[in-house]
């Protein structure tokens, strides 16, 4: 079976700053050329939690996109990968952290953890309900997407 490499968007879009995974996803989608799209697969997870199993065991890559709440100014965008990832499972990373924390755990107990995570994350402005971004995180969620692009380029040329 070939393992994918997956980009995974979370959040949830209808509590502000929360859905910045999601629409770094789709500033991803807009840069994306056509060659990428054919090595990834581009999820929308949402805050589905426990039914992200599937893609995270799945996958050889997985960059995670999301609100990340680090303690920085809002728009910080963090990254971290593979180990560094597990050293924050102490923390709360996002809102909706838990659920996805669990799904990590338990692929790595089921030895189906990817080769590579790597988690590109922001710190929000405001949650709550409320459609579409602050301010403060329409540039930088632009960003996330560009060093998404970044690290999906890196990871097209492995074999």
């Amino acid at each position: 079976m070939t393992r994918r490499k997956v980009i995974l968007g979370l959040g949830n879009i209808l509590n502000g700053d929360e859905g910045a995974g999601l629409y770094a996803l789709k500033e991803l989608e807009k840069l994306l050329p056509e060659e990428l799209k054919k090595k990834f697969e581009l999820v929308d997870g949402g805050v589905l939690g426990l039914d992200l199993l599937p893609y995270v065991e799945g996958a050889s890559h997985l960059l995670i996109l999301d609100a990340a709440d680090t303690g920085a100014a809002p728009g910080t965008v963090v990254e971290y990968k593979d180990e560094e990832i597990n050293l924050f499972y102490h923390q709360r990373l996002s809102w909706h952290q838990l659920g996805f924390q669990e799904v990590l755990a338990v692929a790595k107990i089921r030895h189906s953890y990817p080769d590579s995570v790597y988690l590109i994350g922001i710190q929000p402005e405001k949650i709550g309900p409320g459609v579409g971004l602050s301010q403060k995180l329409k540039k930088p969620v632009k960003h996330m997407a560009r060093r998404a692009l970044d690290i999906m380029e890196d990871w097209s040329l492995l074999v």
